[in-house]
């Protein structure tokens, strides 16, 4: 379960792990949010978070990137503070930060981006700087926070340093699923930053990692990639541009299906998510640029 959830095999079938213990489901409520199954991994989740202790806090943490996943950013903040109350004192040595102060930095980095997605970046800042990353993932997760916090200030070419050291903490993990984020990051960085050497470079890059998101069926990174390259300055022609598109609506249409009735409500009514692509004839309500990266 941790090879599917933080290693070389996020595309794993691990719904035969919702019958066992307590870290194994939230182990596999992990992978399946990053296969876009909101809504079962959010029914077993609710029932950690209900249990308390160091697996309630991450399963808290965990929803809550989820609800940041489908635009709902204010919901994930409560998710959020309830991780960070939930969070038992101590350390840990654990490889993969599945300890409290993995929960700890879990909480504080969610926090952060929530504040991102609602506007309020002086606090991001601030939360972002409580943190002291231990394992490779909390040490990835605070590089993208550090980039999404720079694209969201107006400083693209600042984002793409942390964005490069956030991938390359995680291959030299081997966690394929934060590799790829890690890559959306920096490529969204560098297409934002609009030189015509970042474009063709972030260009490249994404459409590596939606071939490889794609392939292993991660739809909740599919749709963002898609929609980044639809947008993309260097993507010059009608029909590549019109096919990104395409290929962010279908992805973005099955996650909305896999997702619990408060997820497709909270994307519904959030100006991050561009539901009206899927209906016809209706514009976006999400501008293309915005900052729909964190989770």
């Amino acid at each position: 379960m941790r090879e599917a959830a933080f290693g070389g095999r996020p595309e794993a079938d691990v719904w035969a792990a919702l019958r066992g213990g307590v870290e194994e489901r939230w182990l596999a409520a992990v992978v399946l949010g990053g296969q876009g199954h909101y809504a079962a991994a959010a029914s077993v989740l609710g029932e950690l978070i209900g249990r308390g202790g160091l697996f309630g806090s991450l399963a808290a943490s965990t929803l809550a990137s989820h609800r940041r996943q489908l635009g709902g950013h204010a919901a994930a903040r409560a998710l959020d503070g309830r991780a960070l109350a939930l969070a038992p004192g101590g350390d840990g040595e654990d490889p993969d930060d599945v300890d409290p102060a993995g929960a700890r930095a879990d909480a504080l980095l969610g926090l952060a981006a929530d504040a991102i997605g609602t506007g309020r970046l002086d606090e991001a800042r601030r939360l972002h700087a409580r943190v002291e990353p231990r394992g490779w993932r909390s040490r990835v997760r605070h590089q993208w926070l550090a980039a999404e916090i720079a694209l969201a200030g107006g400083l693209a070419e600042g984002a793409v340093h942390p964005a490069e050291v956030a991938a390359a903490t995680a291959r030299e993990a081997g966690a394929t699923r934060h590799i790829l984020k890690s890559d959306l990051v920096l490529g969204a960085a560098l297409v934002v930053w609009g030189t015509p050497e970042s474009v063709d470079r972030g260009v490249e890059v994404l459409l590596c990692d939606l071939n490889h998101t794609d392939r292993r069926g991660l739809f909740s990174l599919v749709w963002p990639t898609a929609l980044v390259l639809a947008n993309a300055q260097a993507d010059r022609t009608i029909a590549g541009k019109e096919n990104m598109k395409e290929r962010a609506e279908n992805a973005l249409s099955c996650v909305l299906r896999r997702a619990d009735p408060t997820g497709r409500s909270l994307a519904d009514r959030s100006p991050w998510i561009p539901t009206a692509l899927l209906r016809s004839g209706e514009p976006p309500n999400a501008d293309p640029e915005t900052n729909f990266l964190t989770d």
